[in-house]
């Protein structure tokens, strides 16, 4: 191998080596309470690693592989607090530590038959509120296949895709029935599922926005016109009675007033020139005797 030769390889070499250093995954603290959770993600980081075949033996044949065993054990056992840790330490392989633990904080076969039995009465019972949305509902499934999944049981999606179409409130049901027909849920995912529930939520939320706004405009429109209609009789009554009780003769401008004596425009009843023509008349006739039809005065 010539110079420029090795000089390629020693590079293509310190790149792979940089590359794999990159790729730095954080490996979660095993507590009393995120067991589940917990083995989950070392689960899912031993499989990028290429470790998982030193616990789960029956799968890869690899697993014999003494450093693989060593670096999976390594990885675990950094996880644990210190009275885990003592507990453990007298196992050899990855193996055995994964199933001392798995034991210690899910129980016996028994008492992991029993937890499945709680969550699948749980899934069952399990309703979805009218004013829920999807996704929190979604959620609420994810975390029960987790729990069982961790338990040693995987529910699958078209379980839980068939639980989501069942419990949804009336407003989906031409989605459902469309899923139903059309879809084929055996071969759907459940993510998918969700995906086409909250489309159509986003699109009923958008149709009933409108809706409501139309609503709150109508009912202000009338309480508007309601309250000037209101306005304007008390301004006409109070109008009407200072114009006939002759009040605000201080006004200036008179020229909107109108007579209820005469009809006229500009003076008030009281002020009217006709009517006290009428009311001189009318007292002279009082005084008036008539004697064969020839009236003298008194």
């Amino acid at each position: 191998m010539t110079g420029k030769e090795d000089k390629k390889h020693d590079n293509a070499s310190s790149s792979t080596v940089r590359e794999q250093g990159n790729v730095s995954l954080q490996c979660p603290k095993l507590k009393e309470t995120n067991y589940t959770s917990w083995a989950l993600l070392m689960e899912t980081i031993l499989k990028a690693y290429g470790l998982w075949g030193t616990v789960d033996v029956e799968k890869d044949a690899e697993a014999a592989d003494e450093k693989k065993i060593n670096t999976a054990k390594a990885m675990i056992l950094q996880t644990l607090p210190q009275d885990v840790l003592d507990q453990v330490a007298q196992y050899a392989t990855a193996k055995e530590v994964w199933d001392s633990l798995k034991v210690q904080n899910l129980g016996a076969d028994l008492v992991q038959k029993a937890r499945l039995h709680t969550l699948r009465s749980e899934l069952e019972t399990l309703k979805m509120k009218s004013n829920e949305r999807i996704s929190d509902f979604a959620g609420k499934l994810s975390s029960i296949k987790t729990k069982s999944k961790g338990l040693g049981h995987a529910l699958k999606d078209k379980t839980l895709i068939r639980k989501l179409l069942a419990s949804a409130p009336k407003k989906f049901l031409p989605l459902v029935a469309t899923m139903e027909q059309y879809s084929d849920l055996d071969k759907m995912s459940f993510e998918e599922a969700v995906g086409r529930m909250i489309a159509f939520e986003e699109r009923l939320k958008i149709q009933d926005e409108p809706e409501e706004n139309y609503q709150n405009k109508l009912l202000m429109a009338t309480s508007s016109s309601q309250g000037h209609g209101k306005g304007r009789g008390r301004n006409f009554n109070k109008e009407e009675q200072a114009r006939g009780k002759g009040m605000g003769r201080g006004t200036k401008d008179k020229s909107t007033l109108r007579c209820y004596e005469c009809g006229e425009l500009g003076h008030f009843a009281n002020e009217c020139n006709k009517w006290k023509g009428k009311e001189k008349d009318k007292q002279q006739e009082s005084n008036l005797v008539y004697d064969d039809e020839v009236p003298t005065l008194l």
